[in-house]
């Protein structure tokens, strides 16, 4: 048992999905190539949400680029979650005329972490656009488009290699995300919806496979918290990243 759950030994453990321990993840399965037109795409299957993340590549870039001159590319992601996704219908953001601030806020953080993932010079003046779809969403969409999308993305760079457009990846780190949170006192590794709306503390982490830090997204949701549960915390989302780090490595070599 590791130091994180012997830490925890005194609270009682509740009772989770797929029966797992507080530092589990919960089954991850990567199905690629599921949208052909895409440059890159995966369906990622994270316990009961599921995820279509496709790539698609422009060779020019945004007007905002040109008019200051910058060098480079750019990568910028797209969020939605479909109707069907929740148990009561969500109106499409089209309906409504605008996109919700909720949608507005993930895709932004798709975005910046899947930026941190390259090199936007070795890109050269491209656009790489980073569509995540909700088919079903069981908590964590937005970690799972960030994980499934780096695995679209790097399929994707993959075929502009192979096409002889890109002489070298301009990939320079993997990136995935995970949730953690404290339910009823217990700190708890990658929660599903249940267990994100009861959390007393919900979190987001975005990582690279250099251990580095990209973003941390955490609130007191019903009180406060203190160091210890913070440093309980980040030590369960470090570790799930380096199991996710991996389980993408494998996804992206069994098509490439």
């Amino acid at each position: 048992m590791s130091d994180i759950i012997a830490n925890s030994s005194s609270r009682p453990l509740p009772n989770r999905s797929e029966d797992r321990l507080p530092d589990q993840l919960r089954g991850i399965q990567f199905k690629n190539n599921i949208a052909p037109h895409a440059t890159g795409s995966t369906l990622i299957e994270w316990g009961n949400t599921r995820v279509v993340c496709g790539v698609t590549i422009e060779e020019k870039v945004p007007r905002w680029m040109k008019e200051q001159k910058k060098e480079g590319g750019w990568i910028t992601a797209e969020y939605s979650m479909l109707p069907y996704s929740t148990h009561s219908r969500k109106q499409r953001d089209a309906t409504k005329g605008r996109i919700d601030g909720r949608s507005q806020e993930i895709q932004r953080l798709i975005g910046r972490a899947i930026r941190a993932a390259v090199d936007l010079n070795k890109l050269g003046p491209r656009t790489i656009w980073v569509d995540c779809d909700v088919l079903q969403a069981d908590g964590g969409t937005r970690t799972a488009s960030i994980t499934g999308g780096f695995v679209a993305l790097s399929l994707a760079i993959q075929t502009l290699l192979d096409k002889k457009l890109l002489k070298t990846s301009p990939i320079v780190n993997g990136v995935a995300a995970v949730s953690m949170g404290v339910v009823d006192g217990v700190p708890l590794l990658d929660l599903n919806y249940e267990e994100d709306v009861n959390a007393e503390v919900d979190m987001n982490l975005v990582m690279t496979d250099k251990d580095e830090y990209i973003e941390l997204q955490g609130t007191g949701e019903k009180g406060t918290f203190h160091h210890g549960e913070l440093t309980e915390l980040l030590a369960l989302g470090s570790k799930g990243i380096k199991e996710l780090i991996t389980l993408q490595e494998k996804a992206i070599a069994a098509s490439v």
